[in-house]
Parts: C-alpha cells; structure tokens; sequence
C-alpha cells in the first residue's frame, strides 16, 4: 500500500471525539497499529493531557463544575498543543489525540455553559486535518456505560446518552461551519477495529486526492 503521508514535510494531526462509550480510546489503539503497520510515524496522545495542568482537570471534573472547568480543560488543551502536539508535527509524525476540541463543545454543556463560550475558549486552538466524530445509538451507549459503569459525573445523570448525542451533532454544525473537515462515523455496529480500518482508509482517501475533493465528509 503507498505511504501517502511519508513525504510530507509537517506531520499529519487526527483528533478523534464521540460520546462516552463509542469506543474512542479502543479504536485510537488500533488505528495507531494500522498506520504503523503502513510504514507511518505516530505519536498518539489524548485529553486532558498527561500534563500537571491535565491531571488537575481530570482530579476536579467531578467538583468544578461551568465555565471555570471549561477553562481549566482549554488552559490544558493550548499547553498541550504548545508542548506535544506541534512538536511532534514537527517532527513529521502523524498525532493521534484521543478527544480534542469537539469535545471541548459538549462536556461542559452538562452543566449550562453557553455553546458560544465554549467556541470562544476553542476557537484559536490548532485544527486538525481530520476531525473524526464518532456516533452510536444513545440505547447502545447507555448498555456499554451500564456494563462498564460511569466514570465521571457527566455518564451518571438521566438521559446523558441521548443529551451528549445530541450535543455531539450541534458540535458537529459548528465545526462544519467554521471550515473543518470532519468525517461522522456511526460505530453503533461496528467493531472498534472495523471502526479503525475505516478511519485509516478514509486518510488515504482524503490526503492522497486533492483537497477540495475530500471536504466535509458525510455521516457513514
């Protein structure tokens, strides 16, 4: 298979969003060993960050609550542009970021933050070349965060599933609207594995053609 990624001078940065249980963080590991086995470099990260400023996000989700979250969350998201993910573009890798901007859009929605707030907090922040929003059914999201049980305050209140669906389309509109690319992937039946195969085929596609031949994906 060709390397459409190798020859570029800068990296290549994918962020990859969807509600709590679609899977993300599965589905990032296996699109990691995929690009590797193609012959690519990659840094994968996520967030909050692996930084002080991250693990002090991920220590009072469940206390801070409004805007003075969100802001903690976007103080660790430009630190963590400004200290991981630019270098390693840089250094011509491909960055995979386990939840990035989109969901900086839905999780503090929870607790009635101003959508335009929340773009006003993200909107400097570095676009990736691919968004990648995950979707499931609400029904099938609940099931795997019921199994699994919730992991912070956000996957405990009623209804959560079918709120953050809904938050995750209007992130969607925004995005779209602002000029990123974005690709909508419904892994309601999918493995996290078919999920991946189809993420790595769908970056060939869009950066082994032209450009403008490859905007605004839509739903699969």
């Amino acid at each position: 298979m060709p390397h459409p990624f190798s020859d570029r001078q800068r990296g290549l940065f994918i962020s990859v969003d969807g509600p709590s249980g679609a899977g993300k963080s599965t589905i990032v590991a296996h699109l990691e060993q995929f690009l590797i086995a193609d012959g690519e470099h990659v840094h994968t990260t996520a967030e909050p960050s692996n930084t002080a400023i991250g693990r002090l996000a991920r220590e009072l989700t469940d206390t801070v609550t409004g805007p003075a979250l969100a802001c903690l969350y976007s103080a660790d998201r430009y630190h963590h542009i400004e200290t991981e993910i630019r270098p390693h573009l840089d250094a011509g890798k491909i960055v995979l970021c386990d939840r990035y901007v989109p969901s900086g859009l839905v999780m503090q929605r929870f607790d009635g933050v101003d959508p335009a707030f929340l773009w006003a907090l993200n909107s400097a922040a570095d676009r990736p070349d691919l968004a990648v929003l995950l979707e499931a059914d609400p029904a099938v999201i609940a099931q795997r965060l019921g199994d699994r049980g919730p992991r912070n305050r956000f996957q405990t209140a009623p209804g959560s599933s079918h709120a953050e669906a809904h938050f995750y389309r209007q992130a969607f509109d925004r995005l779209v609207h602002a000029g990123y690319d974005v690709l909508r992937l419904d892994v309601s039946t999918r493995t996290p594995e078919q999920a991946a195969a189809q993420i790595r085929d769908r970056l060939h596609d869009f950066f082994a053609v032209p450009a403008d031949k490859a905007r605004h994906a839509q739903p699969w």
